[in-house]
């Protein structure tokens, strides 16, 4: 894993930058589509009828972006990609779940031209997610190796939220932070003879390239 990080991380410097045609990957004169590398952290929770789940738990992001300008006149653009993210949350080393996804954003940005190097890119944007697997274990000792199995105390597999944040890039890096706050409940469990409800939530750092 250390040897696999120390590779993205490489790539992410070498890599050319269209911050060196546009600053922050779009030019106020003209039309822009971009791409880019994302890798960086989750600290990640879940709230709601968390079964104990209480606490946050950090996990990797890593996704591959692309962006198009959406307007001759404004600085707008529209960013999607994929990403593989991890969640869930951790109340011990003997108490915590596991949830691994792949995510599709619609992020809406605009690009403000901060210096002649640096832009400034706040974004908003809802997300859809499909979990394809993770761990849980209890305290008292069961585990399960899917979380997504579809066994009745399990999580559902669809998820959708909201994520709200800023990037900025400068030369050769993009630097992103912001949070998503799910808006699908995830539980697939009763609490007596109601439905439990949870949301997945999470604060997240990248750091990659746009070119």
């Amino acid at each position: 894993m250390k040897k696999f990080l120390m590779a993205i991380v490489a790539v992410l410097f070498a890599a050319p930058s269209f911050a060196q045609l546009s600053s922050g990957g779009f030019s106020l004169n003209e039309s822009t589509v971009y791409y880019g590398m994302r890798m960086g952290l989750n600290v990640s929770n879940l709230t709601g009828d968390t079964d104990g789940f209480s606490g946050s738990k950090a996990g990797l992001n890593l996704a591959g972006v692309v962006g198009i300008r959406v307007s001759d006149s404004t600085p707008i653009f529209l960013e999607s990609g994929l990403y593989f993210t991890q969640r869930g949350a951790k109340k011990n080393k003997n108490t915590y779940a596991n949830l691994n996804y792949l995510e599709i954003p619609v992020l809406l940005k605009y690009g403000i031209q901060a210096t002649d190097e640096i832009a400034v890119l706040p974004f908003i944007g809802p997300t859809f997610s499909y979990g394809i697997g993770g761990k849980e274990k209890l305290g008292d000792g069961a585990s399960k190796d899917d979380s997504f199995s579809n066994d009745i105390a399990d999580f559902k597999r669809l998820d959708a939220g909201i994520k709200i944040g800023c990037g900025a890039e400068y030369n050769k890096l993009y630097l992103e932070m912001g949070y998503q706050f799910g808006i699908t409940n995830i539980a697939d469990w009763k609490i007596g003879a109601d439905d439990a409800s949870v949301h997945n939530g999470a604060f997240f750092v990248n750091l990659g390239v746009n070119f």
